[in-house]
């Protein structure tokens, strides 16, 4: 038996072409000291605007724009020093200056904190007269009336001071979790296939679970649970910790519950949640066939949670290279057309991309960036079918945000999170039918269909199933009862049970798999996994066919940033989400690929 231990690199050791290009941002850590310093020199000008916002449209006017002035350069500052953090989160040089950011966007918040509160308070018909004496101020009316309409949930200005000063210590528990799940926390070595030692990484675990040895499947599950186990005290107080400040909010807004508090800032109705979980819940046995399917292929008597992530076809392996796989993701995207195209292959080959996994790197991929710049996307490379779909998925991430980029002024530049997850999973939904049409062989095909319906579990249904969590977390606490490490395990165990049984053995240690998911630290962020989706493959299906205009619309939502409310934006791309529909089309689609399946079989 062989002892080698394999490493993985340091960031030093890492070719700079697989590294991205941050001086396209700020040429030195220097320029970004710069401009952290101007956003305090502006801050300090915003403060001047206090007690009179509403004093005329032009003092209005100069008012919004230093605040998105403001807003662009600190948030310029926020990403590039996180992204520097990212590459290595052991760096103290940059842990300080990404805290002195940090500090810098709640101080930011705190000079403004007296702008929304005057804003709303601005008679309607002074509003009107405004916009006929300063027609400019039309360019910020949706952002205008995104503010005024959330005015029974506004404080005063002295109140939205100390919330927003608050902010800081609010962010503690993302942190922790951070430093802890990226910088401190160590894996052992296991054994591979061949008896090498190889040391455990979050990178490495899904390689580790798609091995076709169960021994090593089992050993990567066990040391990834064990390690979790051994903080799960203190990653259960942290999470606690979390769900009372996102109530603690809510309850100072004056809403409802936590839930009802996150989805109102991109005003989306709480049913669209609620028809998420109804819809998946509804259809819960295509998942338990998929699972006996599952369960079949792999010839096993009990199908164990370290089971669900092997392929089930077992004489195929599909390794792909990076080189390769961005070939495959160029190719893959032209039926959006030759600029989408043009501009998506320029971001593979100059640098946007972070490309290999190394020490100290945050785990996980990403899309971020500053429209000062351009787009980037943080990976942590495996030659694996799961890694080129999660290329192309951060590439459409990146190209939402150069289309905004290019199209929006300022104050429509962003896009909330519910549009986000649409261009991402669109890009998916064309590469599977880009394989799915190229590839013949039979083995291959039931390869990429197997890896389709697992994106339609991990997305889908995975993704459900956390939102249920996330909802069940924070109702506990809304009714009083306390979160421990305990009743975090218990309900995370509950709701695998619901999902997986009778198919799956619901192993005990599964239980602690919430203690791995920083998503839970964003705020009722992943049942839009689910929602983006849905409305993706709708939107894909259109364009594909040929649907005339169905393209066009799309590259237009691309394009629009925050200029509207995001159900709209969708409603005019042709999907509406405020009822189960795109839900139950999405799932009808998994039904097909799982009848192709087992036909195949």
């Amino acid at each position: 038996m062989g002892t080698e231990v394999r490493s993985i690199p340091t960031r030093d050791q890492v070719p700079e072409e697989l590294k991205w290009r941050l001086e396209d941002l700020f040429a030195s850590d220097a320029d970004c000291e710069k401009d952290m310093a101007k956003a305090k020199d502006l801050s300090d000008r915003l403060s001047g605007f206090k007690d009179r916002v509403g004093e005329s449209a032009a003092t209005l006017k100069e008012c919004i724009e230093v605040a998105l002035e403001v807003g662009d350069t600190v948030e310029a500052c926020y990403t590039y020093s996180k992204m520097r953090q990212d590459e290595d989160t052991s760096v103290p040089k940059y842990q300080d200056l990404q805290g002195r950011a940090s500090a810098l966007a709640v101080q930011v918040r705190s000079a403004s904190a007296f702008f929304e509160p005057e804003l709303i308070a601005i008679p309607d018909e002074t509003l009107d007269r405004f916009y006929m004496e300063e027609p400019a101020l039309s360019d910020y009316k949706h952002m205008i009336e995104d503010v005024r309409r959330k005015k029974e949930h506004t404080l005063n200005s002295a109140e939205e001071k100390i919330v927003a000063m608050a902010g800081e210590v609010g962010k503690g528990a993302s942190n922790i979790y951070t430093m802890l799940n990226n910088a401190d926390i160590k894996f052992p070595e296991i054994e591979d296939e061949k008896g090498n030692k190889v040391e455990l990484t979050k990178g490495r675990y899904i390689t580790f679970m798609e091995s076709k040895d169960r021994r090593v499947r089992e050993r990567a599950f066990e040391a990834m649970y064990d390690t979790y186990g051994a903080l799960i005290n203190t990653i259960g107080a942290n999470l606690d910790t979390e769900v009372k400040k996102n109530i603690f909010n809510s309850r100072v807004r004056k809403y409802g519950n936590a839930m009802s508090a996150s989805l109102d800032r991109n005003n989306i109705p709480t049913k669209a949640y609620e028809n998420n979980i109804k819809a998946v819940r509804s259809r819960i046995g295509l998942l338990q066939r998929y699972m006996a399917l599952r369960k079949k292929l792999l010839g096993v008597d009990k199908l164990h949670m370290w089971d669900l992530y092997v392929p089930m076809i077992d004489n195929v392996e599909m390794k792909v290279p990076y080189e390769e796989a961005v070939s495959t993701v160029k190719e893959a995207v032209r039926p959006l057309g030759k600029e989408y195209s043009e501009v998506l292959a320029k971001g593979l080959d100059g640098r946007w991309v972070d490309v290999v996994e190394s020490k100290g790197k945050r785990s996980g991929a990403y899309s971020w960036g500053s429209r000062k710049a351009h787009p980037y996307v943080l990976m942590n490379w495996q030659d694996n079918i799961n890694n080129v779909f999660t290329l192309a998925h951060e590439m459409g991430h990146a190209m939402h945000s150069w289309y905004t980029w290019k199209t929006q002024p300022v104050q429509y530049s962003d896009y909330p999170i519910f549009l986000a997850e649409v261009a991402s999973t669109f890009n998916e939904a064309l590469l599977n039918d880009y394989l799915l049409k190229k590839i013949t062989d039979k083995g291959e095909r039931m390869y990429l269909l197997n890896h389709y319906l697992e994106e339609f579990r991990g997305t889908v249904f995975r993704q459900t199933m956390f939102s249920e969590f996330e909802r069940q977390i924070h109702e506990a606490v809304e009714n009083g009862e306390a979160l421990t490490a305990s009743s975090l395990s218990d309900i995370y165990h509950g709701l695998n049970r619901q999902y997986f049984e009778p198919e799956v053995k619901v192993d005990k240690k599964i239980s602690l798999e919430w203690a791995r998911i920083p998503h839970f630290y964003m705020n009722f962020y992943v049942f839009q996994y689910s929602t983006g989706f849905c409305a993706a493959l709708a939107l894909a299906k259109k364009v594909l066919a040929g649907t005339e205009g169905a393209r066009e619309k799309y590259i237009e939502f691309l394009s629009s940033g925050s200029s509207d409310y995001a159900i709209n934006l969708l409603a005019k791309a042709g999907v509406d989400m405020t009822t189960e529909k795109p839900i139950n089309d999405a799932l009808d689609v998994f039904e097909g690929l799982l009848n192709e399946m087992e036909a195949l079989v």
